[in-house]
């Protein structure tokens, strides 16, 4: 008798992550904190924000800011074109646009296999859920605490 899914979920729990590309490094966002993903269209520059907010966009009724993720965490600049996407993120009251190069679609990954974000890193480690090793150095995916990341990005912009 074969072991039913749900017991094996059990024996290995597992987190679905909404993954993406942006410039070299790959990232995981937790699959309840995104609603959709866009099409980058045209984007409004705001004055006087932030320069990792690339500016609004109009989005089912509601203007929403859009975040460069390699500016907000310090590892580049993203670049806009026409295979760029942009996914909607949610968390609490926030809801952002962020770039995104390629998307990889949703993985399952078991908990075991999350590792702790890397003592002594630079400050995007704090933004970090943890770490996961890929069969390749290229395959390695940075988990986002997607939240903690909105909350920061909403506290910088409004300080300015």
């Amino acid at each position: 008798m074969a072991p039913d899914r749900t017991v094996a979920a059990q024996a290995r729990p597992e987190l679905e992550f909404f993954c993406f590309r942006v410039g070299e490094l790959r990232f995981g966002v937790p699959s309840e904190n995104v609603l959709e993903v866009l099409r980058a269209g045209l984007l409004t520059p705001l004055p006087r924000t932030p320069s990792f907010i690339l500016g609004v966009t109009g989005h089912r009724g509601q203007v929403l800011p859009v975040v460069d993720m390699l500016r907000f965490l310090s590892k580049g600049e993203a670049r806009i074109g026409p295979r760029t996407r942009i996914f909607v993120g949610v968390s609490g009251n926030y809801v952002s646009g962020v770039v995104a190069d390629v998307v990889l679609g949703l993985r399952r990954i078991p908990v075991a296999d999350i590792l702790p974000p890397p003592l002594g890193g630079d400050q995007a480690a704090e933004h970090l859920l943890g770490v996961v090793h890929g069969s390749g150095p290229a395959d390695g995916l940075n988990l986002l605490n997607f939240s903690k990341l909105l909350q920061t990005a909403r506290q910088r912009a409004v300080v300015r």
